[in-house]
């Protein structure tokens, strides 16, 4: 069976993360995504390298591992936007589409002629979203911005890291995250946009901006700014909420711990042999915990510090206590719950052959994710996207080609 999105088009002008993470949902779930890509360059992640892709005899091709990681399922057509008849092979397109999905610089495609209003005036069906950093509207509309700087100036820094000291400062999440949670919100966006057009009949146009989706998701620790005033501090692997909920030393490692509930609490204390500290009216509560972090969390360091990670683990899943190993990537990709779940599939690239990609965690019942193949080589479906979509002679691409339009 099709999946979710089968039969919509979308016609993906982005570039990078934030816009492509969005589009390849939105290709996992069904739709028709063509990536429009620059003659000869391509997405800029396509050189973000090393690690490169290697074909079956184990030579590099020059594809990017990141490139690979956000562009699962497309097809790839060559466009040059800054000539006269690439952009009206733009329109051609976007007048057969269901959405478009742009991160130019705001302003650069209304100078193309490729805005919202340029070409919902020829599809008003067609839902736009455009991805920026600060946003269409506003006083920072015109600046550049890019996920470091948004994790920082969107204050996602300044409570992540471990407490001022040695060793501690400001850190950045390990990947790009602000514009990943961008192309999500992105991404309901549109879904939400399509229904809406069930009803009215027309797209609309969308405006996401990184900064206000990065501010967006700080979640709990906003609202407990906006209820105390207390700005936030960073609390390393702590939870600021609850306690205990952070990572502790064991004999051999580190183990997480997520005490989530007084009866896991009790539990908790009980496996590490000092379940008197539950019926103390200072950690009988979590309210009571938080307020006696410190203390508690002294007592507790030192009692993981006797055993093994490994038998800790033991200990605390038999009591149903949330915990769990700190594993790296190696350890995530190989152990039997990986496979249990497949969460790598094997995916056909027209270059390197069979190439691995990580699953889409989402499980419909009737209409599943589709794993179609891997990223499409720069410009793959050129040819077949002109002439199967806008009717082109093959005599009209080869001049296209000579003239570097596509």
């Amino acid at each position: 069976m099709a999946g979710p999105l089968a039969g919509i088009k979308v016609i993906d002008l982005s570039r990078v993360l934030a816009g492509p993470w969005a589009s390849q949902l939105l290709a996992d779930y069904g739709a028709d995504v063509i990536k429009v890509e620059r003659p000869a360059i391509g997405d800029d992640t396509r050189g973000w390298g090393p690690p490169w892709l290697t074909d079956e005899q184990g030579r590099e091709t020059g594809e990017s591992a990141y490139f690979q990681s956000t562009n699962r399922n497309k097809r790839s057509i060559t466009i040059d936007l800054a000539q006269q008849r690439g952009r009206e092979i733009v329109k051609a397109l976007a007048a057969t589409a269901d959405v478009l999905i742009e991160n130019f610089r705001v302003g650069t495609l209304k100078r193309f002629g490729l805005d919202a209003e340029a070409l919902q005036s020829l599809n008003p069906q067609l839902v736009y979203c455009s991805i920026s950093a600060w946003g269409q509207q506003g006083s920072r509309a015109a600046e550049p911005g890019y996920d470091a700087m948004m994790q920082a100036s969107g204050g996602l820094m300044s409570i992540t890291g471990n407490a001022d000291g040695p060793g501690g400062g400001p850190q950045k999440v390990g990947v790009a995250i602000a514009d990943i949670m961008a192309g999500m919100y992105a991404t309901t966006a549109i879904l939400a946009a399509l229904q809406a057009r069930q009803q009215s009949g027309k797209g609309q146009f969308i405006d996401v901006p990184l900064y206000d989706s990065q501010v967006a998701w700080l979640a709990n620790q906003a609202m407990n700014y906006l209820v105390s005033g207390e700005v936030p501090r960073r609390l390393g692997t702590a939870h600021p909420n609850i306690v205990p909920y952070q990572a502790f030393a064991t004999s051999d490692g580190h183990l997480m711990l997520a005490v989530g509930n007084d009866r896991q609490f009790r539990a908790c204390v009980a496996c590490l042999d000092c379940a008197e500290l539950a019926a103390s009216p200072d950690y009988a509560t979590n309210a009571a915990r938080v307020a006696n972090r410190q203390t508690l969390i002294e007592v507790l360091s030192e009692r993981f510090r006797r055993r093994t990670t490994a038998q800790w683990i033991d200990v605390l899943r038999d009591a149903q206590v949330p915990c769990g190993a700190i594993n790296d990537l190696a350890e995530v990709f190989s152990g039997p719950y990986a496979a249990e779940k497949q969460l790598v599939r094997m995916l056909p690239h027209a270059i390197a052959g069979a190439t691995p990609s990580v699953a889409n965690p989402v499980h419909f019942s009737m209409t599943p994710v589709e794993y179609h193949h891997a990223a499409p080589a720069l410009g793959e479906h050129t040819t077949a996207i002109l002439i199967e979509t806008l009717g082109y002679s093959q005599r009209e691409i080869d001049e296209l080609r000579q003239s570097g339009v596509v």
